[in-house]
């Protein structure tokens, strides 16, 4: 039965505010699972879905990219898994009468959340230049008119392809060679505004750009070090390999500017003491950072293992490691002033922290966009490098690098090519491979993306799944730049943003979701998704497609490709689209770790690709070492009467999808326009517990960028320091306030100051 979406965007009241929470999950998560995925499916529906999620026969979960270990529970989701599971598969439906009923510019002022729930895209959809309307289009006119865009561009490189992490492997494989055959290396994707930092620092440093861990290395270390990270709304299923790891003998720092109640106690639904008693309290140490001031902490780390008599595993450093000394002389002059006002801890608390370091002999530190969103992130996430490399905490089972990736995929389209700046031996493989000469000259990241539509640079902006609009920061430049062009399309499942903020011309491409049965003149395919930690396995849906004219994202690239390249093409394009075995077959010879493919990734829960530096201890860098690293110690400098402003998610949310109006952990109801604000720093603002406050950046440029009509929310955070929800706040981040090196934009370290307003905005 298809159900009947909201019909009128929800008003927001003023945000009630309540207590906090101080632990994660329970019976609330399993109950609030449950009434989310009842609403959308319906109850047969929720449960033949659900019980298929992550399983080794099943399909993977469209939320995070958190691991799975062997043996799976029945129940193997968590509470926000099951939300994204619900949102596609909805029976919810977008039809050709809502849009003839909605004009582009009455969507354009709907919120986010209510655009997510009207259900799943049923057919492609066309925006003509001047028109209010988006109208039915067939498959063959909507590549043909893609194919008239691209054919009339001056150069390739006035045309971008973005790509969003939940796109599988097979997809991104083919889009990747799509762009590179059509000519360009256009290839922005979601990694630059996340990971694009945590890849930078450990091809440098390590030589691959990865994690080096195993969910079984979390179980066997002795120490955790979560920096930069809120698993309990992120990636909940984490908890559970933290749970173990502490039933194992673990300890556990968390380093953050906000309490969360994930990392303080978890209640595990999967066990009766999780639901029925206190669960299991998770941090022994929290070490309660400032804004940006991780580098020092570690550098300070660093120094004061240094001057402790063993504490450094010198036949590890003498026969693993370069540049040792440069490191070693920067370390040894961190200043402790420096270091507790960068970090705006005690001292007390880092030689706290120390002791935990030294009785540790295996050592994982994980993080996530608290470490990669700042300009310093880059050294940031080397000097984190030194700390484990001192100790030999790389190569060693229970220890290594992980940093923890978001969106399911992520991972692996970086893997299968989406980057913009391709290694030289990778196209040669693809040239060698597929005859034609893949274009050598570096492409555009998000940030030069927007900039190249912004200048006219770009014409054409083509987008394999996600929000692109929302997930951008300087949202008022971004929207603007993409109204510059002449064409954009959005391969989605659902609506958002994206689809009200167009170009000349737009189109939106329907495509089947990971929950659903793709049968093409091959028979029913399956994908494949790399996970956070480096295992590739298959994802099978079940369900009946959301309606007849979908394609999947496969089929999508292939006709696209055989529209604009037309006949010349060598590539077997209709092959791929029949059976993506044969995608596959082509990943085996090209891209390392692959060979095999499809006889691999038929075992149950499939393969761990190589990573030379756990497995071998062998460090691909340019120095053949694992490399120390020296940088200047940076930190967030505030003007007076400023404050740190990072952004954030709110429980009810995943990246740019809004599932719902509250933050349960934060005690958050009804209302996402909150900024988070120490007592102390409000009060002296003036600003009370409820009062209404505008958010203006403050950068470089002298630009102002506002916010309006945020409620300010007394709470713990560090001191100097705020938190406001994305998108919403992504107006403040200044499209060139950006990571050095890695060009990510710098979200978490946004100087703002508050001045007081009327009520807030009446829409979310």
């Amino acid at each position: 039965m298809t159900r009947k979406p909201p019909s009128s965007d929800p008003v927001q009241d003023a945000p009630e505010v309540g207590v906090p929470e101080h632990a994660a999950a329970g019976l609330t998560a399993v109950g609030h699972s449950l009434r989310i995925a009842r609403q959308q499916m319906g109850v047969k529906r929720t449960a033949l879905t659900l019980l298929r999620v992550n399983q080794k026969d099943g399909f993977d979960c469209p939320g995070c990219a958190w691991p799975e270990g062997d043996k799976r529970h029945t129940a193997e989701f968590c509470e926000n898994g099951a939300k994204a599971v619900a949102e596609e598969a909805t029976t919810h439906r977008v039809t050709r009468d809502f849009f003839a009923g909605h004009p582009v510019d009455d969507l354009a002022r709907r919120s986010g959340y209510w655009l997510g729930q009207q259900g799943r895209l049923t057919e492609p959809m066309f925006l003509p230049e001047g028109g209010e309307h988006y109208e039915p289009i067939t498959w063959e006119r909507a590549f043909a008119l893609v194919a008239e865009e691209l054919g009339a561009l001056a150069s390739p490189d006035e045309a971008v392809f973005y790509t969003s992490g939940r796109t599988s492997n097979e997809a991104a494989f083919l889009y990747q060679l799509f762009a590179r055959e059509y000519g360009t290396n256009n290839l922005p994707d979601c990694s630059n505004m996340c990971h694009e930092s945590s890849g930078s620092a450990l091809s440098e440093t390590l030589g691959v750009g990865k994690g080096s861990v195993l969910l079984e290395d979390l179980h066997e270390a002795d120490l955790i070090i979560v920096a930069g990270q809120n698993p309990g709304t992120n990636h909940p299923r984490m908890l559970s390999a933290l749970e173990k790891a502490k039933a194992g003998g673990a300890r556990i720092i968390t380093v953050n500017p906000l309490p969360e109640a994930g990392m303080e106690r978890f209640k595990n639904p999967q066990t009766p003491r999780g639901l029925a008693a206190g669960g299991t309290a998770l941090t022994d140490l929290f070490l309660q950072i400032r804004i940006g001031g991780d580098q020092a902490l570690f550098r300070t780390l660093n120094r004061m293992l240094l001057e402790r008599e063993g504490a450094v595993d010198e036949e590890f450093v003498r026969e693993y490691t370069h540049g040792f000394e440069d490191f070693a002389g920067a370390a040894r002059a961190a200043d402790w002033d420096e270091t507790l006002t960068a970090t705006g801890l005690e001292r007390a608390e880092i030689e706290r922290a120390l002791e935990m370091v030294l009785a540790s002999r295996r050592t994982v530190v994980c993080w996530a966009m608290g470490l990669t969103q700042h300009k310093h992130s880059v050294p940031t996430i080397r000097e984190v490098v030194n700390f484990l490399l001192l100790r030999g905490n790389v190569g060693r089972p229970g220890a290594g690098v992980c940093p923890v990736r978001g969106h399911s995929n992520v991972q692996g389209d970086r893997t299968m090519g989406i980057f913009e700046r391709p290694a030289p031996a990778f196209l040669d493989a693809l040239e060698k491979e597929f005859g034609f000469a893949p274009p050598r000259e570096h492409g555009f990241d998000v940030v030069r993306a927007i900039r190249a539509l912004r200048d006219g640079q770009a014409k054409v902006f083509f987008a394999m799944g996600g929000n692109f609009v929302s997930a951008s920061p300087d949202t008022e430049v971004t929207e603007a730049a993409m109204r510059r062009a002449r064409l954009t399309v959005h391969v989605s499942t659902k609506l958002n943003r994206s689809h009200c903020v167009t170009g000349a011309r737009a189109l939106i491409l329907p495509t089947l979701g990971r929950t659903e049965l793709d049968t093409q003149s091959g028979g029913d395919q399956f994908v494949t998704v790399e996970d956070s930690m480096g295992m590739v396995h298959a994802s099978r849906g079940r369900l009946a497609p959301a309606g007849p004219h979908l394609l999947s994202e496969p089929a999508i690239v292939a006709r696209l490709a055989r529209a604009v390249l037309g006949p010349g093409s060598a590539t077997p394009w209709e092959d791929f689209e029949g059976d993506y075995a044969l995608i596959r077959d082509r990943i085996a010879r090209v891209i390392p770790g692959f060979e095999d493919f499809n006889a691999r990734v038929a075992h149950p829960g499939g393969f761990t690709l190589p990573h030379a530096p756990r497995d071998e201890r062998r460090f691909p860098t340019t120095t053949g070492k694992a490399n120390f690293t020296a940088a200047p110690v940076e930190y967030p400098k505030l003007p007076e009467g400023r404050l740190l402003l990072q952004t954030l998610r709110s429980h009810d949310q995943y990246n740019t999808t809004i599932y719902g109006l509250d933050d349960r952990y934060r005690g958050i109801k009804n209302g996402r326009r909150v900024v988070l604000v120490r007592p102390e720093d409000a009060q002296a603002l003036g600003l009370d517990d409820g009062a209404y406050a505008d958010l203006t950046s403050e950068w470089s440029d002298g630009v102002e960028r506002v916010a309006r009509g945020f409620r300010v929310v007394h709470y713990p955070t560090a001191r100097g320091c705020a938190a406001a929800y994305y998108p919403e706040t992504n107006v403040l981040v200044p499209l060139d306030a950006t990571a050095d090196t890695s060009n990510t934009p710098a979200s978490k370290s946004v100087v703002i100051r508050l001045t007081p307003s009327g009520e807030g905005d009446p829409l979310v």
